[in-house]
């Protein structure tokens, strides 16, 4: 079993990446295979809705985001971490996300997901509540821990020193693990991810 672990931060050492190795550690001491992906710090597009993702395949925009939606298909678990940029995540990580549940969803469809967020001071609810939307549209199972996934200081040495933040952390990669060899031992019992229903799109307009 594998688990991704997505660093939406400029910085590719910093108090995300931070958050996200201690994640990462709780994983492998429960035997989980990991990777950290990190989305870079070159300008990554948000989607255009162009649609052409359905008749390609992947996203016309062939950048970072096809890079993981490959890494995708054999992953068994994502969390998503993100710096609080004005109390939101950061614009990187969003185009990011927009563009890979667009247009990979289906690698991601199923499989546990969560979150870790950094701040400074504040901002990490509001951005914990953004990022787990895209889980939930996904029919994503959302790991949880003892407290809402965040870490906070100004450089990777602080966050070391947040020690509920990093137990929360540490919290989390357990119950990833945990879930996920709930799920192997599903499957091994012969039960499967339920079946879809055929997709209803309605709006409001009458």
């Amino acid at each position: 079993m594998k688990v991704i672990l997505v660093n939406g931060s400029p910085h590719e050492k910093g108090c995300t990446y931070t958050a996200l190795c201690e994640v990462e550690k709780a994983l492998q001491k429960n035997g989980i295979e990991t990777e950290i992906f990190w989305v870079g710090n070159k300008p990554i597009s948000g989607c255009i809705g162009c649609g052409a993702c359905g008749k390609l395949g992947k996203c016309f925009m062939d950048d970072t985001v096809n890079v993981f939606a490959e890494k995708a298909q054999s992953a068994d678990g994502f969390v998503f971490g993100s710096p609080v940029h004005y109390a939101s995540a950061s614009g990187a990580i969003t185009s990011f996300m927009d563009r890979a549940f667009y247009s990979a969803g289906r690698y991601l469809k199923g499989k546990p997901a969560a979150c870790a967020v950094s701040c400074r001071r504040g901002g990490t609810t509001a951005t914990f509540d953004m990022l787990n939307k895209y889980f939930t549209i996904n029919s994503m199972p959302v790991v949880s821990s003892q407290y809402w996934n965040q870490v906070h200081g100004s450089t990777p040495e602080q966050v070391l020193r947040d020690e509920e933040g990093m137990q929360t952390m540490r919290t989390l990669g357990n119950n990833m693990a945990w879930l996920l060899k709930c799920i192997e031992a599903g499957k091994s019992a012969g039960i499967e991810f339920p079946e879809a229903e055929p997709v209803i799109r309605t709006n409001f307009i009458r």
